[in-house]
């Protein structure tokens, strides 16, 4: 049951899920940063992403399907979805919402420095990354907030409108456009349940969480132990196994499975390379062992992943349309 909002009313099982990729949905600018409105009446297929999604219900009604069961939804709920992560709609009535979606590369470049706020971090790493939660986390934004993300989400998507019926979109600036983003996630941290920030006032993160977590993404063919990690950042093992579930949502090792599987699948949807080349690229060398990590966290063998993603129902073109327009 997720906080704030009705419980699951039917367990969250997958059924054939579609692949959206940031090529048809995020175009190619130095921010790689999209968002827009929607209205919704009926069903839409399960699917998952290889970007970040945060959903935001402004009116209707509807239910919403993940990993975590069945939602009925109510204004001011919303979603943060990491890549891989699923979910689909059902008994949609004029549901309105918006969707802000963007590339990973943000949380490593522009965003990188709310991993060390605790409040910013239970969005991005923390809440989503927790294993029970599967990717994805949820809360329930009251009246004044939602009014709130309202605007600056409005303001991200009005830059991205034609100026007249034949005009091109017109582009905002980098700087326009991480601002209105940064002003909604300010909103949405401060609506993060406290069962979700682990109650009360988070310590700061601590500097060693941080170079753990560079150290464990710069190279995921290095094979860390949790004692060696620990030796590296100048910490004993168990206690920085400790802050980093804290921060992260996940013990250290955990984590670099995690990142090393979100690798791999967008290697498996991004290139031609044999699934064996892929899983030395990651650090998994040993093709069962590959095989084994990566339905951990997909539910699906990497093969299988790729014929999956190539064999997109050919009602996709449609629904991206229709999420565009």
């Amino acid at each position: 049951m997720r906080a704030g909002c009705a419980g699951p009313i039917r367990p969250g099982v997958r059924t054939m899920t579609i692949r959206l990729t940031r090529k048809e949905f995020i175009r190619a600018r130095p921010v790689p940063l999209e968002t827009h409105s929607w209205t919704r009446d009926g069903e839409y297929p399960d699917h998952d992403h290889d970007f970040m999604e945060i959903v935001v219900v402004s009116s209707g009604h509807g239910v919403h399907r993940s990993a975590l069961g069945e939602d009925v939804l109510h204004p001011g709920d919303v979603f943060v979805l990491r890549p891989g992560a699923w979910h689909g709609y059902r008994n949609c009535r004029d549901l309105r919402a918006f969707d802000c979606i963007f590339g990973m590369e943000l949380l490593q470049r522009e965003l990188a420095w709310m991993f060390g706020d605790p409040a910013l971090n239970c969005l991005f790493w923390s809440g989503p990354l927790a294993p029970r939660r599967k990717g994805t986390l949820s809360l329930r934004l009251p009246g004044d907030r939602l009014d709130a993300c309202r605007g600056y989400l409005e303001s991200l998507e009005r830059p991205f409108r034609p100026s007249d019926p034949g005009g091109a979109p017109a582009e905002p600036g980098a700087a326009r456009a991480l601002g209105s983003l940064l002003l909604l996630l300010h909103e949405l941290s401060l609506c993060v349940p406290a069962g979700v920030r682990g109650g009360g006032e988070r310590p700061k993160l601590h500097e060693a969480v941080a170079q753990g977590v560079r150290l464990l993404e710069e190279d995921l063919t290095r094979e860390w132990s949790l004692p060696g990690l620990a030796q590296a950042v100048y910490l004993d093992p168990s206690y920085l196994a400790r802050l980093f579930k804290s921060a992260t949502g996940l013990p250290p090792l955990a984590y670099q499975a995690r990142c090393r599987a979100e690798r791999a699948a967008a290697l498996l949807r991004q290139t031609e390379l044999p699934v064996g080349e892929i899983g030395m690229q990651v650090g998994w060398p040993d093709a069962n062992y590959f095989a084994r990590r990566f339905r951990q966290h997909f539910g699906l063998s990497p093969s299988a992943y790729r014929r999956r993603h190539a064999e997109r129902t050919t009602s996709l073109p449609a629904l991206r349309l229709a999420e565009n327009e």
